[in-house]
């Protein structure tokens, strides 16, 4: 597959090892893996940290093997949802620090270019999560909004 922004062809991703059935060497059972996701969101964990935490402290390789539902869904099934999705959130971060960056270095001409790559990248998935009514109707991405969100 090519890259998004690039001519040129990208380096494949990494796969999961082939797994079927939770491992007997985790500790941790279905429900208990529930209430240690919901423990940890409820502390302002973003989903991508809560699968980080489960697998390097409470030795559990892959959340929906062990459960047979993602985190996403668990939160979701729980009343616990985010307003606006984690990977476009990361993607407004980037470019408010971009923005902060190039407020302080006009003739930076390589990031300003970056930011312009960020932001239709935002638009577009913008455009996905409208589709896909994962945003509200009128949602849409401007700087002050952004400034207001995370600051």
């Amino acid at each position: 597959m090519a890259r998004l922004h690039a001519r040129r062809k990208g380096k494949s991703g990494s796969t999961h090892p082939i797994r079927k059935k939770h491992p007997e060497w985790s500790s941790l059972n279905p429900r208990e893996i529930e209430a240690r996701i919901l423990e940890l969101s409820k502390s302002g964990k973003s989903t991508s940290g809560i699968g980080m935490i489960l697998r390097d402290q409470y030795a559990v390789p892959d959340v929906k093997i062990a459960t047979g539902k993602s985190i996403m869904e668990i939160l979701e099934s729980n009343n616990i949802k985010s307003e606006i999705p984690e990977d476009l959130r990361n993607l407004i971060r980037t470019a408010l620090s971009l923005r902060r960056h190039l407020d302080l270095n006009k003739r930076d001409l390589k990031n300003k270019r970056n930011l312009q790559l960020t932001e239709s990248k935002i638009r577009r998935l913008t455009k996905y999560y409208h589709s896909k009514h994962r945003l509200p109707k009128g949602w849409s991405y401007s700087l002050d909004q952004a400034k207001l969100m995370f600051e």
